[in-house]
C-alpha cells in the first residue's frame, strides 16, 4: 500500500499541530492533549499507509483532529479523502459546520481552501422523473400501492405524505431526503426515489436537473467527501459508488460492522416477489401470451413462497426444508424467465423515457429475487459445520411493524400485510473478509470512535473489521491508540452497580428493579435516561412509573423518536425510556440528564440469528463464542449507552446498571474495562444522596 506524500516541502506545509492549533484559536477553543495527539496518529497514518484506530472521548474534538490532517494531505497531493460516518447528524455537522469553519482558518497557512462535498447513495435523493410519475396515476408504478389497497385509512395516509414531497420538490435545491423535516415514512419516499439499479441514466428527460447526479459531480470535484458508512460499503463490494480516493476516515467506527452487515443483508418474502410480478406484468401482458404468462408462474411464485414461510417457524435455519428449498427455485427460475422477456422490450424502450423506467424497475425487481434465492440455496449445497451465509426466518409483529411506523414519523406508512408478512434473510457470517480486501487491502483507513478498545483492547473491533490479531504474521500493518478523554470521570459522574438486586429475569422486569428506578428517579427529581433491553422492558417500566412519580415520563413509541428527545432535552424534570436507538443517538447536555439508567448487560438475545451462528463458528473452531462475540456486543452497548451522561465538561450525573451480574460474574471486569472511568460504588443509599445534591444544585460527593 503507497503512503501518501506530500508534494510541498515542510517549509510549504506546515505541521498538523501548527494546522491544528490555527484552527482550535480561530474558532475561540483551547488546546486539548488529546486532540493533539490523535490528529498527529491520524496525519502518521496517511503518510505511512499503516491502518489506524483511535479511541477519542466525548470533547476530545474528534472531528478537528481527523480534518486537519486530511485537508493537509489532500491540499498537498491533490488525493481525495473520503470521511464516512453512521448518523445523519454529524454528517450535517462536518458539512455545514466543522469544514467551512476548517476552511476558512487554515486558508492564511494553505494558501488554498478544501472544496469538499456530500455524497450519499442514490436512493436518498429526489429522483424527478419518478416524482413527476408519482404524481401522474397512468404512469405509477403499481408496486408502490400494492400494499396500500388493504386498508383505505393507511392509503390516504400515505398520499397526504406523498403529496407533501411534491410540495418539497418543487422548492428544495439539493433533492436530499434528510433535508426534510419532519420525514416521512419509507412507503411515501420510495415513490419519488430510485435505487442505482432502477436509474434510466442518460436517457431520463430530468438528467440535466438530477440531484444524485449533481451530488456525484460536486463529490468529483472535491478534495474531501462526507459520506455514510452504507455507500463505503457498497463501494467496497463493487466499487464505483466513490470517487478515486487514497485515504479513508470512518468516524462512529462503532457502528461500521452493522452497517456494512446490513448492507450485505438479502431478503426475500411473498409479498416482495408479488412487487416483482406485478410489475413485469404491467410490461408483459401487452406485449403477448407467451410473455404474460411468465409473469403468471411469478405471480404462483410469490403465493407458494409465501405459504411456505407461513408454515415455517420464526428464527435461524440451519437446514432448508425440501418444500422451501422448491419454492425458492420456482422463484428464481420464474424470474428468471420474466427477465429475459423484460430484456427484449427494454431492448426497444430507450426512446420511451417512461417504459425504460418501467423496465429497469421490474429488473432490478427481479435481480433482487435471482440473487438473493441463489445466495439462500447455494448455502445449503454443501454439508459443512459453518457456512459462510446465515439464514434466518423473520416474523415482525403486527404491533412492532405499527410502531416503528410511527416511530419513522408515518401515519400508517406500510399495511399490516406489508409490516408483518414472514421474510427470508441471508447476511454474511463475518464482514471483515471483505473489508480486509476491498477496503483495508486498497487504501490507507483511520477509524475512530468515543468507543473502540472493548475490555481494554482493541482486538475484539479489529477482528470484526478483518484486521489481523497482535500474534499474526500479517502484513496488514495496523496500530490502536486511546487519546483518552478531555473529562475527569471520577468527579463528574458516580457508576452504581445495584449489586443487591436479584438477577434479571425473562419474565419482564423484576419488582425489585421497578422499586430501585422509582426510588432512583425521586431523588433526581426526574432527568433520567431509562435505557432498556427491549420494548417490552421499556413500556413495563413506564407504565408501573407513571402511577407512582410525580415527573412527566415519554416511552419512545409515543411519537417520533426526535421528538420526544427534544421534548426530553426541554422540560428538565422530564423522564425519557426506550431501547436501541436511544442507547447511541441522544446528545442532551446540561441538567435535563443527570440519570442514566440501564435495566440489564445488553447482551444479544440467544435468538438472535446472526449473534448466534457467529457464536457458534467462533466455538466450532475452538474458541470462546460468549467472550468473542456476546461479550463484545455487550461491552459496545454498555460503553455507547454510558456515554450519554456527559456531553460537556460541566455534566454531572450517575449512570446506574440495574442488572448485578456486572458486579458478580467474571465477564463483568471485561465489560467494567470497557466503561469511561468513573468512581464506582454499590451503595443505593450514597447513589440516592448524591442525586439529592445534583438536583439542588451542588455537585456530587
Amino acid at each position: 500500500m503507497p503512503p501518501g506524500r506530500d508534494r510541498k516541502s515542510p517549509r510549504e506545509s506546515p505541521s498538523v499541530t501548527e494546522l491544528l492549533a490555527a484552527a482550535v484559536a480561530a474558532i475561540g477553543g483551547a488546546e486539548r492533549p488529546g486532540q493533539v495527539a490523535m490528529a498527529e496518529a491520524v496525519h502518521h497514518a496517511i503518510t505511512s499507509g499503516e491502518h489506524l484506530a483511535v479511541q477519542a472521548g466525548t470533547g476530545t474534538g474528534k472531528s478537528l483532529a481527523y480534518l486537519v490532517p486530511a485537508v493537509r494531505h489532500a491540499l498537498a497531493t491533490g488525493n481525495m479523502v473520503v470521511v464516512a460516518t453512521a448518523t445523519i447528524a454529524l454528517q450535517r455537522q462536518l458539512i455545514d459546520r466543522d469544514l467551512p469553519r476548517l476552511a476558512a482558518s487554515l486558508k492564511p497557512l494553505l494558501r488554498d481552501e478544501p472544496v469538499f462535498a456530500i455524497l450519499k447513495g442514490r436512493r436518498n435523493y429526489l429522483c424527478l422523473h419518478r416524482e413527476a410519475a408519482a404524481a401522474d396515476p397512468k404512469t405509477e408504478d403499481p408496486a408502490d400501492v400494492l400494499f396500500d389497497a388493504a386498508d383505505d385509512g393507511l392509503s390516504s395516509g400515505l398520499d397526504r405524505h406523498v403529496q407533501r414531497l411534491h410540495e418539497w420538490a418543487a422548492r428544495t435545491s439539493t433533492g436530499d431526503r434528510d433535508e426534510l423535516v419532519p420525514g416521512v415514512p419509507e412507503p411515501a419516499w420510495r415513490r419519488v426515489s430510485v435505487s442505482p439499479e432502477e436509474c434510466i441514466g442518460p436517457r431520463c428527460p430530468f438528467i440535466k436537473r438530477c440531484y444524485a447526479e449533481r451530488a456525484r459531480e460536486a463529490a468529483a470535484k472535491a478534495q474531501i467527501v462526507v459520506t455514510n458508512h452504507a455507500l463505503l460499503a457498497i463501494h467496497a463490494m463493487s466499487g464505483g459508488a466513490l470517487p478515486e480516493h487514497d485515504v479513508v476516515i470512518i468516524d462512529e467506527a462503532h457502528d461500521l460492522v452493522d452497517r456494512v452487515t446490513s448492507v450485505m443483508t438479502g431478503e426475500l418474502s411473498g409479498p416482495g416477489i408479488e412487487v416483482a410480478a406485478r410489475r413485469c406484468s404491467r410490461l408483459l401482458e401487452p406485449a403477448g401470451k407467451g410473455p404474460a404468462a411468465a409473469a403468471g408462474r411469478l405471480q404462483q411464485a410469490a403465493g407458494a413462497l409465501a405459504a411456505e414461510l407461513g408454515d415455517e417457524p420464526p428464527g435461524r435455519m440451519d437446514a432448508l426444508p425440501g418444500t422451501l428449498a422448491a419454492a425458492l427455485t420456482f422463484a428464481g427460475e420464474a424470474a428468471a424467465a420474466c427477465a429475459e422477456a423484460v430484456w427484449d422490450i427494454a431492448d426497444t424502450a430507450w426512446p420511451d423515457a417512461d417504459k425504460l423506467a418501467a423496465c429497469r424497475a421490474a429488473l432490478a425487481s427481479l435481480d433482487a429475487v435471482q440473487h438473493t434465492a441463489a445466495r439462500i440455496l447455494g448455502t445449503f449445497d454443501a454439508d459443512i459445520a459453518v457456512r459462510e451465509e446465515v439464514i434466518w426466518l423473520d416474523r415482525p409483529a403486527a404491533e412492532d411493524a405499527s410502531r416503528a411506523s410511527a416511530a419513522r414519523g408515518g401515519q400508517g406508512g406500510t399495511s399490516p400485510r406489508a409490516g408483518t408478512a414472514p421474510t427470508l434473510r441471508v447476511a454474511p457470517l463475518e464482514v471483515g473478509p471483505v473489508l480486509r480486501s476491498r477496503l483495508f487491502g486498497e487504501r490507507t483507513v483511520a477509524l475512530t470512535s468515543a468507543t473502540l478498545a472493548l475490555g481494554g483492547s482493541f482486538a475484539p473491533l479489529a477482528h470484526q473489521w478483518g484486521l489481523p490479531t497482535a500474534d499474526s504474521d500479517d502484513r496488514l500493518a495496523w496500530s490502536g491508540i486511546d487519546v483518552g478523554s478531555p473529562f475527569d470521570h471520577r468527579r463528574s459522574a458516580i457508576l452504581y452497580l445495584a449489586r443487591h438486586l436479584p438477577p434479571p429475569g425473562r419474565e419482564g422486569l423484576p419488582g425489585e428493579y421497578l422499586t430501585e428506578l422509582q426510588e432512583l428517579i425521586d431523588a433526581a427529581g426526574g432527568r433520567t435516561l431509562g435505557l432498556f433491553s427491549s420494548m417490552r422492558a421499556a413500556r413495563q417500566a413506564a407504565a408501573w412509573l407513571r402511577e407512582r412519580i410525580a415527573y412527566p415520563l415519554l416511552c419512545q413509541g409515543d411519537d417520533a423518536t426526535a421528538q420526544l428527545v427534544r421534548q426530553f432535552a426541554e422540560d428538565e424534570p422530564t423522564c425519557l425510556f426506550g431501547t436501541l436507538s436511544l442507547w447511541q443517538g441522544v446528545d442532551v447536555p446540561g441538567s435535563s440528564l443527570q440519570l442514566v439508567v440501564i435495566d440489564r448487560i445488553p447482551f444479544p438475545r440467544p435468538d438472535d440469528p446472526l449473534a448466534s451462528a457467529r457464536q457458534r463458528a467462533v466455538s466450532a473452531g475452538g474458541g470462546n463464542g460468549f467472550m468473542t462475540v456476546a461479550a463484545p456486543h455487550a461491552a459496545l452497548l454498555l460503553a455507547q449507552g454510558a456515554g450519554r451522561l456527559l456531553r460537556t465538561m460541566t455534566d454531572r450525573g450517575v449512570v446506574a446498571v440495574l442488572d448485578p451480574r456486572l458486579a458478580t460474574a467474571r465477564y463483568g471486569q471485561f465489560l467494567l474495562r470497557s466503561l469511561p472511568p468513573f468512581w464506582t460504588t454499590t451503595d443505593p443509599a450514597l447513589v440516592r444522596a448524591a442525586l439529592r445534591r445534583l438536583r439542588a444544585g451542588a455537585a456530587p460527593p
